[in-house]
């Protein structure tokens, strides 16, 4: 099989040749380590590895408004976004962290029940539309990517999520959910609107075969109940929407997913991507596997174990697949970004161990 034959495969939980390896590097691994790897770009690092690559291409999809705006500036490290309205204008602030290289919010937009009003006419005013320029882009590098890897591309972030994570913050927002349940939950049909809007542009056009729901969802943020209240339908539409449309429904779940994975069974996605086991996250390859066993699970690990040896690190993983009653629908990944103290070397060491790994 050719790498993208082999990720297909595995997100239709089909049987494969061998097991998908993929760690995750971004751009904060290389300039940790040694020579010559710290000189290599992400594309570099993943040949030299041998990964079965997954790549990232736009959405086709652009919003338009008539009566709002949401302007972005940044400047010493701050990253300053204003929503604009007529009804008065809110402000997230976000600083970047250069060990990381990401940003990290520091100031919610929405903090007081009128904010939720206003942040209500920002989602309203959103309208979806193909971009051209979107799909020339993820077209030319869909053909460059060719067999070694499989293209994907995302809708955005389900209303409770986003909320909790870009808008109100964890503690204001449930804060606020449990006070103005009626505003935020109006807020929540303007936003799952919105994403639906959204999903089927991206669902028609985009030429990635993959679409994600990019969720992090966790019980240390959010309550099994507030994830069936909210996530659950709002994750069923995306997911129909794109499962209509002949693509595959992904969902990028990072956290502590154990109490709500027979929830997960249910919804129309193919895979659970960053399915982090203990002691990050809190469910194993069989864990996974007992509540979903249809799903397609994509991880496995955890940043901890990847600063062991590459014996250890195996070891770990074999014990788990070896628990599974097959292996169809699994595809070995760091779970989550991959700890820049696990050496380049390392990772090479278990992709080929994995590689070999017997799959039934």
């Amino acid at each position: 099989m050719t790498s993208r034959e082999r990720w297909l495969a595995a997100l239709r939980s089909e049987p494969v040749d061998r097991l998908p390896f993929w760690p995750k590097l971004n751009d904060s691994y290389a300039p940790y380590q040694e020579p010559p790897f710290r000189n290599m770009n992400v594309d570099d690092l993943h040949a030299w590895i041998g990964s079965d690559r997954h790549e990232w291409v736009p959405g086709c999809a652009r919003t338009v408004r008539e009566k709002t705006s949401i302007r972005t500036s940044e400047k010493n490290g701050a990253r300053v976004t204003q929503y604009v309205t007529p009804a008065g204008t809110l402000t997230a602030v976000s600083h970047y962290d250069t060990a990381s290289r990401s940003w990290h919010p520091v100031e919610f937009p929405v903090k007081s029940r009128e904010d939720i009003r206003i942040m209500s006419a920002v989602f309203s005013d959103a309208a979806c539309e193909f971009d051209s320029d979107e799909f020339e882009t993820a077209s030319a590098t869909i053909q460059s990517i060719g067999e070694d890897g499989i293209a994907t591309t995302g809708i955005g972030v389900s209303p409770l999520m986003d909320w909790i994570q870009h808008l109100a913050g964890i503690e204001n927002g449930h804060l606020m959910l449990h006070d103005h349940r009626e505003d935020v939950e109006s807020l929540f049909e303007a936003m799952h609107a919105f994403l639906c809007r959204r999903a089927r542009v991206i669902a028609d056009s985009c030429p990635a075969p993959v679409v994600y729901s990019v969720e992090n969802t966790s019980t240390t943020l959010i309550s099994p109940d507030l994830f069936r209240r909210y996530c659950y339908k709002h994750l069923m539409d995306y997911g129909n929407i794109v499962s209509s449309a002949g693509k595959l429904h992904v969902l990028h779940m990072c956290g502590h997913l154990k109490e709500v994975l027979a929830d997960v069974a249910e919804l129309p996605a193919v895979a659970i991507e960053a399915f982090t086991s203990p002691p990050v996250g809190n469910t194993t390859f069989k864990n996974g596997r007992d509540a979903c066993p249809d799903t397609c699970l994509i991880g496995g690990t955890n940043a901890t174990l990847w600063t062991k040896p590459a014996e250890a690190i195996f070891g770990r993983i074999e014990q788990d697949l070896d628990e599974l009653p097959h292996h169809r629908g699994i595809v070995v990944t760091s779970a989550g970004v991959m700890p820049p103290l696990c050496s380049t070397e390392t990772i090479k060491e278990v992709g080929e161990l994995v590689r070999n790994h017997p799959v039934s």
